[in-house]
């Protein structure tokens, strides 16, 4: 399984962008879904979860600028992000998260974001 990120592309900083993770399956709209992101020479991190009943969850450098959100008409998770900084810059991952957090899937190939100054 693996769930396809995209809407990345380049921005210039405090700008935004909307990705979108679509999945499949009719349990998608209840799955725990998290939002990374991979820099260039560093290990890939965790930005934003979303758990099956709307909590979320965010990494402090994202928090109040990043949202998460599910639109289960669509089967998407969206990751509105907000103010962006050239250290946002990355490939934004989605995958589903497992009971424990973990991620359950094949990774996809992601969506490039650039954050220009």
């Amino acid at each position: 399984v693996q769930l396809q990120a995209s809407g990345g592309g380049l921005v210039q900083a405090g700008g935004s962008l909307r990705l979108s993770c679509a999945g499949s399956g009719s349990t998608f709209s209840r799955n725990r879904i998290g939002w990374y992101r991979q820099a260039p020479g560093k290990q890939r991190e965790e930005v934003a979860r979303l758990g099956s009943s709307g909590s979320t969850n965010y990494a402090d450098s994202v928090k109040g600028r990043f949202t998460i959100s599910r639109d289960n008409a669509k089967n998407t998770v969206s990751l509105q992000m907000n103010s962006l900084k050239p250290e946002d810059t990355a490939v934004y991952y989605c995958n589903g998260l497992s009971v424990v957090g973990s991620p359950m899937y094949d990774w996809g190939k992601g969506t490039q974001v650039t954050v220009s100054s």
